[in-house]
């Protein structure tokens, strides 16, 4: 399993990896017109990942009990963090591709939830 980190500064990712218990990828953004599978295959992948005004976690071969885990820490700690998970169509998607379809569907869910009511859980 990998999880990946885009928009947060080096403390919030240091902040990541500790209440995560495990290592945590910057996406720097010379990889936005690459491939999430070029991504996913690389060892290392070296630059800062606080370049998107956006806050995103991308996991990559994790189990559904290993993706709900992550996302029941990070949303303790973090606000308004976009989360995906890698499939094989997203794998073959330019990163810049996926953020932005990303943005996308979650405006959609918070119009969707704003319009059914604060008080009702989407």
């Amino acid at each position: 399993m990998k999880v990946y980190a885009i928009g947060f500064n080096p403390q919030e990712v240091e902040e990541l990896k500790k209440i995560l218990g495990m290592e945590v990828l910057c996406i720097p953004e010379y990889c936005r017109d690459w491939a999430l599978a070029s991504i996913v295959s690389q060892e290392k992948l070296e630059g800062r990942c606080d370049w998107h005004f956006r806050k995103f976690i991308i996991i990559h071969e994790a189990t559904n009990e290993e993706i709900k885990k992550i996302l029941e820490a990070v949303k303790r700690k973090f606000e308004n963090v976009i989360f995906a998970t890698t499939t094989p169509t997203s794998l073959t998607w330019r990163l810049e591709h996926l953020l932005n379809e990303l943005i996308r569907e979650d405006e959609y869910f918070k119009n969707l939830r704003m319009r059914r009511g604060p008080y009702l859980e989407l």
